[in-house]
């Protein structure tokens, strides 16, 4: 195919790759992706979309067609913990404990008071399709699967990379100003040095992808289900819906086993262990697929070298509790894409991209660690019933039958594991570990204020329009249109919001959206302004007056808050967009 050019390069057409590519091309960014693999992937994996991921799919017209296959929110939203799913021995199909979970049942008011769109749970199998498609509306012809990345050189002022066609063998060489490593850290980061820090594979986890109607058994409504073996340590799983339908309607499902060693079994001898534990020992099963798979608590020592850059896997990886391992991937994606349009297309120096790892790389961080507290603090609930591995064979059931006894003891046992069940609130319930992140540095401009106080076990959500948080949300409506604060910013644009009292802003931030080439939104927002505040809902959470202002950044994010009228508005927002755009 001989040379292409264009300003970026996207090794990886996994959640993370074709988000990146949807981002940039609705900045009008040039780029060309290339996957290795033939197809999107055929393995379920990460199947919680969070609530910050649908809004940032929501801005780039990708929401509808997610909620259009996802289950929704009353199908999964509860976890629970049983014994078995089937059987008629005592202690068979018997309900240890369930609670709402990622927005679900009493959590649901919550969530839909500080977003305007909630969680989905579509597994990657079913999401990559439609992320691929949407980017290759986007950018025809510039997305390429079954086209591996051999060889790149970093010449300073541009990367020099050849792609091979997997099939044909043919070599394209490829020049861009940026690479984005996107490839799960398979090759682009450590070709650059750039190092995974953390502890060793914490464990193996052994998952079987099948098909069976467990319709008669199955209880709808839940995002997993935790089976807890009376006898057998090693029975203990967790069960996951995978669709395409859902509900008892559901025909495929993620079963993982307790941590063992890899190899233990395959498409064959697996049937036999989930009829096992399922206690269905005539179920017709067709297995897809048994994979063994390494967890770990992983952090890029850097998300940058030269004009390399990393994002999702490649930078940081995670046990699955909590579900933030894919959904930090888009959001990396998605910070690192107005700023690489705002370099390529707007005139900023290099130097603004460094402001993706110091914003980014503290959110990977934070987001491992709490996904590694809430793996590890899980098996304290396991254990605080007398289901954990190191419960001798013997007492497991002993354990399970004073859980189940109806006696006061009983009941004494159950408040007891009533109040550690509670705890797990931390990991299926922290809202705001979806929405609450926030950046200390980068691309704003910081007022001076201390960071607010987050909830410990991040359950509840604090809306702030401090500098470097996502913009508060809240209806807003103009000529009967409703919208959230949220959709102010559009693909590329940034917004200027402000109160009734705010006319200065706007004219200021107009001219001054001139002098600097970047499409800006202006919205008063009150009575008398351009958009109603439905309900109070803005004046509750705004943190400014009806003469102060926010301007928020492409991303959703503020990036400068005054929180009075300013005496020379203009000088004002020419510094702050002198700041941010790194000008």
């Amino acid at each position: 195919m001989g040379t292409i050019e264009v300003p970026v390069l996207i090794v990886g057409g996994g959640g993370c790759g074709l988000s990146a590519s949807v981002f940039l091309a609705d900045q009008g960014v040039d780029h060309l992706l290339v996957e290795r693999h033939p197809d999107t992937s055929r393995i379920p994996k990460a199947h919680y979309l969070n609530q910050r991921t649908m809004e940032i799919f929501r801005q780039h017209g990708i929401a509808d067609d997610v909620l259009a296959e996802a289950a929704p929110l009353e199908l999964f939203g509860k976890v629970r913990w049983m014994t078995t799913l089937a059987g008629d021995g005592p202690m068979d199909r018997r309900l240890i404990h369930e609670m709402d979970a990622f927005g679900g049942g009493e959590l649901r008011e919550g969530y839909e008071k500080v977003g305007p769109v909630l969680p989905a749970k579509l597994p990657q199998m079913w999401l990559e399709p439609i992320l691929r498609r949407h980017a290759e509306n986007r950018s025809p012809g510039r997305i390429l699967f079954h086209h591996e990345l051999t060889t790149f050189s970093d010449e300073g002022d541009h990367v020099l990379a050849e792609v091979r066609n997997v099939e044909t063998g043919e070599i394209t060489t490829v020049k861009a100003q940026y690479l984005i490593g996107a490839d799960g850290g398979r090759f682009v980061g450590p070709e650059v040095g750039i190092r995974q820090e953390g502890p060793p594979g914490l464990v193996n986890t052994t998952t079987a992808y099948f098909s069976a109607d467990l319709s008669e058994w199955w209880e709808e409504g839940t995002l997993i289900t935790h089976f807890l073996s009376p006898e057998d340590p090693d029975l203990s799983s967790n069960l996951i819906e995978m669709g395409p339908s859902w509900g008892k309607a559901c025909e495929q499902w993620g079963l993982h086993f307790a941590p063992g060693p890899p190899g233990r079994w395959d498409a064959e001898t697996v049937i036999p262990r989930i009829r096992e534990l399922l206690r269905l020992p005539e179920l017709e099963i067709e297995v897809h697929k048994v994979t063994d798979w390494i967890v770990h608590a992983h952090l890029a020592d850097r998300y940058r070298v030269g004009r390399v850059l990393i994002a999702g896997d490649a930078a940081h990886r995670q046990p699955p509790a909590v579900g933030l391992g894919l959904n930090t991937g888009i959001q990396d994606a998605h910070n690192l894409a107005w700023k690489l349009a705002a370099v390529v297309n707007g005139g900023s120096p290099d130097s603004l991209i460094d402001t993706y790892e110091a914003e980014r790389r503290p959110v990977g961080r934070e987001n491992v660690d709490w996904a590694v507290s809430a793996a590890s603090h899980h098996q304290v609930v396991i254990d605080a019933i007398g289901a954990g591995h190191n419960i001798p064979a013997g007492r497991r059931l002993q354990r399970l039958e004073a859980y189940f006894d109806p006696s006061e003891n009983g009941d004494t046992v159950r408040a007891r594991a009533l109040e550690i069940f509670h705890t797990h609130r931390g990991g299926c319930q922290s809202l705001d570990m979806e929405v609450g992140f926030g950046y200390e540095e980068g691309a704003l401009v910081p007022d001076g204020t201390v960071r607010p106080a987050r909830v410990p076990m991040r359950n509840v959500h604090v809306p702030t329009s401090r500098p470097g948080h996502r913009v508060p949300h809240a209806w807003i409506s103009r000529d009967g249109e409703l919208l959230s604060t949220i959709d102010l910013t559009g693909t590329g644009g940034y917004a200027l919001i402000t109160g009734p009292e705010g006319t200065a802003w706007t004219e200021a931030a107009e001219r001054v959206a001139e002098k600097y080439s970047v499409p800006v939104v202006t919205a008063r927002i009150g009575e008398g302004g351009d958009y109603d505040d439905v309900d109070g809902g803005w004046e509750a959470v705004r943190q400014i007056t009806g003469a102060g202002a926010l301007v928020v950044r492409p991303d959703g994010h503020v990036a400068y808050r005054a929180t009075e009228a300013a005496e020379d508005p203009e000088q004002v927002l020419t510094e702050v967009f002198a700041a941010v755009l790194d000008r």
